[in-house]
């Protein structure tokens, strides 16, 4: 650690510098962001009935999460930057040089406290941004009206049960434990045409169907309502139709993608998709330990001989096309172009080698 670290005091300083810069970054980001997209929504979130500033924060608190998640790697790109410039501009990096430490040794702090905002950063994106995610969307499909049941949950899930279908406003639960709510039975004849509705406001398992109550059927030729009470409806619909037909990787945690995986795969469904999202829980947090070595091209050099701006755009230009090749390679793992764990570690170990590459060629 002494040979990575000469001085403790030049990493301190080194590492302060960067994450003060980093998250000060961030902040304007997000400030900035949050604000122009609340601009957009706020008018969509006031137009339903009994919504106020109460539902503009609430929206804010969910947004924001998302926001950070998604500008954080550009922020430690810029702070690397910065960072970098401001310490090449003031002969610091000439100083730590002439000392005789190595670019991998001036770089090493930036690594380092990169490597903690890393496993914040997944710490971050599993406990919060995953949970706010998922509500936001739920949200959102109700048109920032009154949540469904159970909150959080998947929803608006659609089922067909032979001629008929079914829909559901929420699903809490796995398995045999699943849990309906609002549910409502599209009953229709074999020719498609709609002969009934049967609604309820919740739903359990029971038997090879669903037990929903208290229910009421609505006759489309004779225009009257019955009270049915507790019926079964959608014998043959297993729980997997409701729990799987909309698993969004983003709205899990990793632990629930993965058991999400595990149960599709047991139900027989196409699994690719979502296995690319799962490594990417883990190559996507760790963009930020590459942001140092792809911005350290901007630490080197003199900055009297003018290039110091060229070399900043070239450091910016290298994290920003990894970013690029990053959302390229798991567009195309969605696609099934591309094997999961490829789509997901592809960019990060190709970047890696690009960066070590620049550091090599023009310092070491």
């Amino acid at each position: 650690m002494s040979a990575l670290f000469p001085s403790r005091t030049v990493a301190i300083y080194m590492a302060r510098l960067f994450l003060t810069r980093t998250f000060g970054i961030l902040f304007g980001l997000v400030l900035v962001l949050q604000t122009l997209d609340l601009l957009s929504e706020s008018g969509r979130i006031l137009a339903t009935a009994g919504n106020g500033d109460a539902e503009v924060w609430r929206y804010v608190s969910l947004r924001a999460p998302q926001l950070i998640s998604t500008f954080l790697p550009f922020s430690v790109l810029l702070g690397t930057i910065l960072t970098l410039i401001t310490m090449n501009a003031n002969s610091e990096v000439v100083a730590l040089k002439a000392s005789g430490l190595s670019a991998h040794q001036v770089l090493a702090p930036l690594v380092i406290a990169s490597v903690g905002i890393a496993g914040m950063t997944f710490a971050f994106n599993d406990r919060i941004v995953s949970r706010a995610t998922a509500e936001l969307s739920a949200w959102q499909k109700v048109n920032y009206g009154a949540m469904p049941v159970d909150r959080g949950n998947r929803s608006n899930v659609w089922v067909r049960a032979e001629n008929n279908l079914i829909q559901a406003d929420a699903i809490a639960g796995r398995g045999a434990g699943a849990r309906l709510g609002g549910v409502t039975v599209y009953e229709r004849d074999a020719e498609g045409g709609l002969t009934g509705l049967v609604t309820a406001p919740r739903g359990v398992r029971d038997g090879d169907g669903w037990r929903i109550w208290p229910a009421k059927r609505f006759d489309v030729a004779a225009g009257t309502v019955t009270p049915l009470g507790a019926t079964v409806v959608g014998r043959g619909v297993t729980p997997d139709q409701f729990t799987l037909a909309n698993v969004d990787g983003d709205a899990l945690s990793f632990k629930g993608l993965r058991e999400a995986i595990g149960d599709l795969q047991e139900a027989g469904r196409p699994t690719k998709a979502l296995e690319g999202v799962l490594w990417h829980k883990l190559s996507g947090p760790l963009s930020s330990v590459l942001m140092p070595l792809l911005g350290a091209v901007a630490a080197f050099g003199i900055a009297r001989s003018g290039a110091l701006f060229v070399r900043a755009v070239i450091g910016m230009a290298l994290g920003f096309a990894y970013f690029v090749a990053d959302n390229f390679a798991l567009a195309m793992g969605n696609l099934g172009a591309y094997p999961p764990f490829l789509a997901a570690w592809a960019p990060f170990l190709l970047f890696l080698l690009i960066g070590e590459a620049v550091l090599l060629r023009t310092e070491e």
